[in-house]
């Protein structure tokens, strides 16, 4: 295998590995409810402290791997997030539970965008494609096998994050036998200073997506902070695997629109992601209100198909439009807004229902999700009729 490939596969894995620790902990919320009993909106905050936790490391260490390299910054990510799987492993209340959710964040925001870079250094090509299959890869993976292993295998509080621990430690490994891409330059110091940094090539796009990008992570944040509790009021099962199916539903189907509708156009791609993204939210709201858990995961299956297609259209719009010592900066701020997205909206459902109730703060989030992916669609016609125009004046020249 060629080293390119190689290295591309390995930092793939990586990718998938620190989503699939970010959504591992979902199918344990239960019991770690019932073990220490907290709230819904204490349960926002344990998700929403990995988030912020995470947009911290992401601004202070965004753009640090293009001064120091990628793998120096990639282990680092491996080794912290190793820490905060012991820290997971040994919690005992919510409060070590919330500084473990914080380590992890702090690791994946320090990692996530010096891989994101390395897989765009290892193949242009394919990059962008890759970092779009491998977190929702991970997350699908994570939360499904945690939940198996709390249903099915000893020490369900611990095990998944043993595991964890192992994959993290062999990916280090082979991380160390990899070429770094990029050589150190001087300004390391200065780059820790928070900022967000979108290329002037890439800002027009960016502002495109944004509607979209926040709806496809905020939904993803509803799944996994609240998305099994709403799954076991419709479903009336206290299964603990349901939450883990609930998230691998969603993320799986967003994994095979990526594959299938890879091929398409990137604003037509945006366009159906969008559309699939109010569709099976609208028909989600109504298996809500119905109490049917079969129209329940039909909707979750289409909005993951619209997750899927809007976010690779996101990256596909933005990422390869900066310039090789611009990735990790652009990826730092393309995951900055994707992650005010995936934390605040979700604190503020968990707010919302511990004082009015889960189903119509579900009904609120819907709908104003919905009509994120609407103003994309307006945004796409836009485009469309914006690049008819200037073609029109061209030919008329």
């Amino acid at each position: 295998m060629q080293e390119s490939s190689r290295s591309l596969w390995i930092y793939a894995l990586s990718v998938a590995t620190f989503f699939g620790a970010s959504s591992a902990p979902t199918p344990l919320y239960r019991l770690y409810q019932e073990a220490w009993g907290f709230t819904p909106a204490t349960l926002t905050i344990v998700f929403g402290t990995y988030a912020f936790s995470l947009l911290v490391a992401l601004l202070m260490t965004g753009s640090l791997s293009d001064y120091l390299g990628r793998k120096p910054v990639i282990l680092g990510g491996i080794a912290l997030e190793i820490v905060s799987m012991f820290v997971f492993a040994q919690a005992h209340n919510v409060q070590v539970l919330i500084i473990a959710r914080g380590l992890q964040g702090v690791a994946t925001g320090a990692a996530t965008s010096a891989l994101g870079a390395a897989i765009l250094d290892a193949s242009r090509d394919r990059g962008a494609l890759i970092n779009t299959l491998a977190p929702l890869f991970g997350m699908g993976l994570g939360a499904l096998g945690a939940g198996m292993l709390v249903a099915h295998a000893p020490w369900p509080m611990t095990l998944i994050y043993v595991v964890l621990i192992a994959l993290l430690l062999a990916e280090g490994g082979l991380t160390l036998s990899l070429r770094e891409t990029v050589a150190p330059i001087p300004g390391a110091l200065a780059a820790l200073v928070p900022r967000v940094h979108v290329p002037r090539s890439a800002r027009g796009a960016m502002l495109r997506v944004a509607p979209v990008n926040i709806a496809v992570w905020a939904l993803g944040g509803f799944y996994l902070s609240l998305g099994p509790n709403l799954a076991r009021i419709v479903t009336s099962s206290n299964d603990v695997t349901v939450g883990g199916w609930v998230v691998f539903a969603l993320t799986t189907s967003g994994l095979a629109a990526v594959v299938v509708l890879r091929g398409l156009a990137t604003l037509r791609l945006l366009t159906v992601g969008a559309i699939a993204l109010v569709a099976g939210l609208l028909i989600t709201l109504w298996a809500v209100h119905a109490g049917s858990a079969m129209i329940f995961f039909i909707g979750t299956i289409i909005a993951g198909t619209g997750f899927g297609s809007a976010f690779q259209g996101a990256v596909r719009s933005v990422l390869p439009l900066a310039a090789a010592h611009e990735r990790a900066g652009l990826m730092a701020a393309f995951y900055v807004l994707s992650y005010l997205a995936f934390s605040v909206p979700a604190i503020v459902a968990g707010t919302l229902a511990h004082s009015i109730g889960l189903r119509p703060t579900t009904n609120l989030y819907g709908v104003a999700l919905a009509f994120l992916s609407v103003l994309t669609l307006l945004a796409s016609t836009l485009s469309k009729e914006s690049g008819r125009n200037v073609e029109q004046s061209c030919k008329a020249r």
